[in-house]
C-alpha cells in the first residue's frame, strides 16, 4: 500500500474520478466567463489545498505574458503556492491575479512574512492568452474582480468536482488557428497509484488539424483519428476560408497548461515535469512555440503520495510520459468542446460545427 499524507482522505472518501484536473485530490478549478457587450474573455483559477502545493513553470513561447514566474525557480525562496491564474486579456488580464491575491490574504493564505498570522504575501503565478478585441471591444478584458470571481467559484466547488470545458474562463475568447479554442482537461491514475492530470487553454497560432484530411493532430497521436468524408472536409475548408476572410488570424496567441499530480516532488522535479509536458502541445499543435506564442506550462504537486523509493530518480519517468500525453488529450477535448462564435469581433467556426463527432460539453458560466 502506498503511504499517504496524514489526515488525507482514504480510498473510501475519495470522489469518483471525473477525468479532470480535480482528480488530483485537493485541487479546485473555478471559471469567470465574460461575454456580451463587447466582451469575449475570462479567467480560470486553479486553487491548491490550504497550505499550498509545490509549483514550477516552463515557458517555451517567444512572447509570454506572465506574473510571479521567477518565484517558481527552484533556486529561489518560495516553496509552495496557493493558486495559479490563467487569464484572457493579454498582459492587461494579469490584473486578475490581484483579485486572487486579495481573496487569499483575507484567509491568511500565503508566504508568512511577519509575527502576525495575517502578515502573509500570497504568491500567485499567472499567465495570459491573447484574446483582445475578439468580443468587439479591445478594452474589454479581465480585471481583479474577474480573478476574485474565478477563485470564489473554485472555492465553492466540491472536492473532485467536474470542470467545465470549452468556451469558459480563460478559454472564452480562445482560438486555435482559424477555429474556436477553449479549455480542456484530462487525468489518469498510473500503475503506482499516483494521479496525474492536466488542464489547458488552447489558444494557438498554429493549427490543431491536418489541412489535407481534417483530422486532429492530437487524435492522430492518440491513435483515435476519425477521417471525415471527403465532401464533409471540402465543405469545412470552404467554411473556414469564409470565416478567415472576415477574421484574419491575430498575430499573437498562447497555449497555457497546468499539469498536476498528487506525487511528492521536489521543486526541481516539478520543473522537469512542466518542461516535458510541453511535448504534449507539440503533438497537438503545428507549428508551436513560435515567437508570437506565449506557451507556458505550470506544475502543481500536492505531495500526498511519495515516488517509489526502490526506483530511485527514474521513478519520475512515468509522470513525465503521462504529463505530455494528458496535455495532448486535454487540447483535443478543448477543441471538441468549443462552440462557434460569430460576433462583432470576428467569426470562428468550431471543429464540432464543421466535422461533428465527440463532444465533452462546454457549458458557459458567469455573466
Amino acid at each position: 500500500m502506498t503511504p499517504e499524507t496524514p489526515g488525507a482522505p482514504g480510498p473510501a472518501d475519495r470522489p469518483r474520478p471525473v477525468d479532470a484536473l480535480t482528480d488530483v485530490l485537493g485541487l479546485r478549478v473555478g471559471h469567470a466567463t465574460r461575454t456580451g457587450g463587447g466582451r469575449l474573455t475570462g479567467t480560470t483559477v486553479v486553487l491548491a489545498p490550504e497550505g499550498g502545493a509545490v509549483a514550477a513553470v516552463d515557458v517555451r513561447g517567444g512572447g509570454p505574458g506572465t506574473k510571479e514566474t521567477d518565484a517558481l525557480d527552484p533556486r529561489n525562496l518560495v516553496q509552495k503556492v496557493e493558486a495559479v491564474v490563467l487569464t484572457g486579456g493579454s498582459a492587461y488580464g494579469l490584473d486578475s491575479a490581484s483579485g486572487v491575491m486579495a481573496w487569499l490574504e483575507e484567509r491568511r493564505r500565503g508566504v508568512r512574512v511577519g509575527p502576525d498570522p495575517a502578515h502573509v504575501v500570497p504568491v500567485v503565478p499567472a499567465a495570459c492568452v491573447f484574446d483582445l478585441g475578439r468580443g468587439g471591444d479591445f478594452r474589454a478584458r479581465p480585471d481583479a474582480a474577474t480573478g476574485r470571481a474565478a477563485v470564489e467559484a473554485a472555492a465553492a466547488s466540491g472536492l473532485g468536482a467536474p470542470v467545465a470545458e470549452g468556451c469558459v474562463g480563460a478559454g472564452t475568447g480562445a482560438t486555435v488557428g482559424l477555429l474556436k479554442g477553449g479549455v480542456g482537461t484530462a487525468s489518469t491514475v498510473l500503475g503506482s497509484g499516483i494521479t496525474v492530470a492536466a488542464l489547458v487553454v488552447a489558444n494557438a497560432a498554429g493549427s490543431v488539424m491536418d489541412p489535407e484530411t481534417g483530422v486532429l493532430y492530437g487524435e492522430l497521436f492518440q491513435g483515435r483519428a476519425q477521417y471525415p468524408a471527403a465532401e464533409v472536409h471540402a465543405a469545412a475548408r470552404r467554411r473556414i476560408a469564409e470565416a478567415a476572410a472576415k477574421s484574419p488570424p491575430p498575430p499573437l496567441n498562447t497555449t497555457l497548461a497546468v499539469v498536476a499530480t498528487d506525487a511528492e516532488l521536489t521543486r526541481a522535479q516539478a520543473q522537469k515535469l512542466a518542461g516535458t509536458a510541453h511535448d504534449g502541445i507539440a503533438r497537438a499543435v503545428r507549428p508551436v512555440h513560435l515567437l508570437n506564442d506565449g506557451d507556458t506550462v505550470f506544475t502543481l504537486a500536492t505531495g500526498a503520495r511519495p515516488l517509489a523509493p526502490e526506483s530511485g530518480p527514474l521513478a519520475l519517468n512515468e509522470l513525465l510520459a503521462a504529463s505530455a500525453d494528458l496535455v495532448t488529450r486535454a487540447i483535443v477535448r478543448a477543441v471538441r468542446a468549443a462552440e462557434p462564435v460569430d460576433g462583432p469581433g470576428g467569426t470562428w467556426p468550431s471543429y464540432g460545427e464543421l466535422y461533428g463527432g465527440r463532444s465533452h460539453g462546454g457549458a458557459r458560466e458567469g455573466a
